[in-house]
């Protein structure tokens, strides 16, 4: 009779207290936002309102008021939507291509590929901007959904490159000797099989774009601005408006985590694809 070892109390204690301490670690930066969200202005910066304050709906009322917020929001789901959208068109075939038919420089293109995530962006700034401006491209929704797919192409490509090659090679033979096209074996093969990882590669791609702050706000003004740029113009000389910059962020957050928390599964089930055999 095999004779089973009893946890150790750091097991039993001391690893979920561990896990808890990390994940509030983690979360406390969100909670202090959402609720200095609640505070004015003047009682964001009072030691004395640091945690006991009258809560205040007013930072939320004037960012719907005299901020235009659903107008950033709206540009933020477009940009986000439809560059994820554009970017997984052009990279699962882009995977595919490189799983299921490498060549001699696959995996020299995967490297330079990632490599152009090493270029410091303030390098093409200006390049990007006189170009942008000269084709009359400077804010506008196509510039920003081209951009956001540029800059998350790499990532998404490397992602479902890994996901694909668990796929065994066999069953996309057996679909080219039944005569499938290459479309039909993508649509109709790959992407029933690699679903999880598609899903998850989607949710974080989507989450880059609409995290992207960089380029959102230097290559737009009014039209096509996001949220980024929102909470970018709630400064000014005289300092940051602390209760009014929370409330933007908060509301720009929100929707993220939320899709995260309903979406958890599938994340996980795409990050972990291919990890047990």
């Amino acid at each position: 009779m095999a004779i089973v070892a009893k946890p150790s109390k750091f097991a039993r204690y001391g690893r979920p207290a561990l896990a808890w301490s990390v994940g509030l670690l983690f979360f406390f930066p969100i909670f202090w936002m959402v609720l200095t969200s609640f505070k004015t202005d003047a009682d964001a910066v009072k030691p004395e309102h640091l945690i006991w304050f009258t809560p205040t709906l007013e930072n939320y009322l004037n960012m719907t008021e005299n901020y235009d917020y659903w107008r950033f929001a709206r540009n933020s789901v477009i940009t986000a939507v439809f560059a994820t959208i554009f970017t997984l068109f052009v990279g699962i075939p882009c995977a595919y291509a490189m799983a299921f038919n490498p060549g001699k420089a696959t995996k020299d293109v995967l490297m330079w590929m990632l490599s152009t995530k090493m270029l410091p962006a303030a390098a093409v700034l200006y390049p990007m901007t006189f170009i942008t401006k000269s084709a009359g491209l400077f804010d506008t929704h196509f510039l920003i959904i081209l951009v956001l797919s540029l800059i998350n192409l790499p990532i998404v490509i490397w992602m479902l490159f890994t996901y694909f090659k668990e796929i065994p090679k066999d069953i996309i033979e057996a679909g080219q000797m039944d005569g499938v096209s290459t479309v039909g074996e993508i649509k109709e093969i790959l992407m029933p099989l690699a679903w999880g990882g598609i899903a998850s590669t989607a949710l974080l791609c989507f989450i880059f774009c609409w995290n992207e702050a960089y380029w959102t706000v230097r290559l737009t003004t009014t039209d096509a601005a996001t949220l980024s740029k929102l909470i970018e113009g709630n400064r000014a000389p005289e300092g940051l408006f602390f209760g009014r910059l929370s409330a933007v962020s908060a509301a720009a957050v929100g929707p993220i985590v939320v899709l995260g928390w309903f979406c958890q599964k599938q994340l996980v089930q795409g990050l972990t694809f291919g990890a047990v055999k």
